[in-house]
């Protein structure tokens, strides 16, 4: 009985073997699947970001917006630019990048940036204030952290901290470009 165990031993020693060597092929295929599709949309989203001509985005003549389901979003109207925030939050609205790209291109050609924070009315005011101011640091955070000299961007409080319109519209950054 001893042989017939050994031999069972042995199969199931070769079995296992053979089936780990599969799972090994198998994720070394997904592997290399998931690398190429890692590399192959990285090279070409680059080069489409870099073709876009900068000189688009100096002129603003129509009104951009970009609404964001949570409350966050970004609009374009008149050289202002304005940052909505979703309630009790400082997080930039995804697809800001146009917008800063806007006030980075005014500000390049000679401008100087004016940021501005309001809030909302609900809850308590001081909270509330100390928000707005920590919205506006937020973007100018963000311009200076792309290279913005600090000396092109002024931070100033407005005289009424809370925004007009609905509550979504007063949870704003304005960022006006001034000569």
């Amino acid at each position: 009985m001893s042989a017939h165990s050994d031999d069972e031993s042995q199969q199931n020693f070769i079995l296992a073997f053979v089936l780990g060597l599969i799972a090994l092929v198998i994720l070394f295929v997904i592997g290399i699947v998931l690398y190429t599709r890692g590399h192959a949309a990285g090279p070409t989203a680059a080069p489409a970001a870099a073709a876009a001509p900068a000189t688009t985005l100096a002129v603003v003549t129509e009104t951009v917006t970009v609404v964001i389901p949570d409350g966050a979003s970004i609009r374009v109207v008149g050289g202002v630019v304005n940052f909505y925030f979703a309630t009790a939050s400082a997080d930039l609205a995804p697809g800001a990048a146009e917008a800063l790209a806007v006030v980075i291109k005014g500000i390049e050609s000679g401008h100087k940036a004016v940021i501005s924070g309001f809030h909302d009315t609900t809850g308590d005011a001081a909270i509330n204030e100390a928000l707005a101011k920590k919205r506006a640091e937020m973007v100018r955070d963000v311009l200076t952290g792309l290279g913005v000299p600090a000396d092109k961007v002024d931070l100033q409080k407005p005289a009424v901290t809370a925004g007009s319109g609905n509550n979504a519209e007063a949870r704003r950054v304005e960022v006006k470009l001034l000569d």
